[in-house]
């Protein structure tokens, strides 16, 4: 297989030399492991909780499974061993010294049944998503730093809207990228299988395993809109509070993700409900059986799909530097959107909006002129429509027409 640049790995190493453990998490097949074992040295000592003679050791003696004397100890999915975290605790507290643990988790251990520790003070957690655009195209992660300067100078791809759709069917895990049509499709449907049947256990308990495959393939449906419970609900036999705990289940394994409103306004009439999206839009594409065919010419579609995909490449560029980007959206009751809104340093903003055209005209910006000149008021404001033309426009005030081509090169 393909080795990949990560974006995070510096991170990672930086954050080795700072707190006592580190937790890397995110789906399954995103590249943790190789991403660790490339941080590891000759003395580390390496333990996967796949294995199901070392799950039962580390169940069994926490304590004596977490004990080494080498400068780092990898332990692959730790979520398999909850209880190894007060383990850690303990050890960590009688030897303070930094970079003593790199934990890979494939669910959100905090998240849990029965798991109260949470090694405050003591744990830098770092996410890892599926390859980005830019790590397939070893390309550096700088279009936000370029957006807040509105510096457009540098060069791009040129992509078609039909590139930017097969680029989205793929995704970003990084097996799946090397195949083509069906068989990334059954990857997909395989990877999505085994997680349901195996990795779901580990957070919550699942009776009605049916309804759960019928709610993924809802919510596949559903990325990039506003949680409405009731009306993914509808059709499904289950009461609402299954339907959250079923939500909160797949949060935790990193198939989906929920975007906040932006909401730090006076302004009475801003929404307030989040929206919704898969973290990876080539699984999306195939929990939903789509071809390229069937979204040509139906721009519901083809939308959620290419601002679902939009939603990847920014969140991994915003999780490198999370200190100063924070990612929300936009709705208001006058029905006035943005599609995501980043807030950067000293209360700086970056509207963006994704259009699945090669056409913008100057209204195609009313949402973000009106919240420049109503919400943002005296901080900086920088408007972006990120659609799949060729040329970076300045529509004046700030605003831009940007192709998507720009987020990766």
């Amino acid at each position: 297989m393909k080795e990949y640049k990560r974006w995070s790995k510096s991170l990672i190493e930086t954050s080795l030399k700072h707190r006592r453990v580190l937790i890397l998490a995110g789906a399954r097949q995103c590249g943790k492991t190789t991403l660790a074992k490339e941080c590891a040295d000759k003395d580390t000592v390496y333990r996967t909780l796949d294995d199901p003679i070392l799950l039962s050791a580390a169940q069994a003696d926490p304590h004596g499974f977490i004990k080494h004397n080498s400068r780092l100890m990898i332990i692959d999915e730790v979520q398999r061993a909850p209880s190894l975290l007060s383990a850690i605790k303990m050890f960590v507290d009688e030897d303070t010294r930094p970079g003593q643990f790199l934990l890979t988790g494939s669910a959100n251990i905090q998240s849990l049944p029965g798991v109260t520790e949470s090694l405050a003070g003591r744990v830098s957690k770092i996410r890892l998503r599926p390859l980005s655009q830019g790590e397939i195209k070893s390309k550096n992660p700088s279009f936000l730093e370029h957006a807040f300067l509105e510096s457009f100078n540098y060069q791009w791809d040129t992509y078609t809207r039909n590139d930017i759709f097969e680029i989205a069917f793929r995704g970003g895990f990084p097996e799946a990228v090397t195949l083509d049509g069906r068989q990334r499709s059954l990857w997909h449907i395989d990877y999505l299988q085994a997680l349901l049947e195996k990795d779901l256990k580990d957070i919550i308990n699942i009776k009605r395993h049916g309804a759960m495959k019928e709610l993924l393939v809802i919510l596949a449906a559903w990325s990039s809109k506003f949680m409405d419970i009731a009306a993914i609900g509808t059709g499904l036999s289950i009461q609402r509070p299954t339907i959250e705990s079923y939500i909160n289940a797949l949060e935790a394994l990193y198939l989906i993700e929920k975007v906040e409103p932006w909401t730090k306004t006076d302004y009475a009439r801003v929404g307030k409900h989040s929206k919704i999206f898969m973290t990876d839009s080539g699984l999306m594409a195939s929990v939903l059986k789509w071809r390229i065919d069937d979204i040509q010419l139906d721009f519901d579609k083809a939308g959620r799909l290419i601002e679902t995909f939009i939603f990847n490449e920014l969140s991994a560029q915003i999780g490198l530097n999370r200190d100063l980007y924070t990612l929300y959206h936009y709705r208001d009751r006058e029905k006035r959107e943005i599609d995501f809104l980043i807030e950067g340093p000293n209360g700086s903003f970056l509207g963006i909006e994704v259009k699945a055209s090669f056409s913008i005209n100057k209204d195609s910006f009313k949402h973000l002129s009106w919240f420049k000149h109503n919400l943002a008021k005296d901080k900086s404001f920088i408007g972006i429509i990120l659609y799949t033309g060729e040329l970076a426009s300045s529509f004046g005030d700030n605003m831009w027409a940007i192709p998507m081509g720009a987020l990766w090169c």
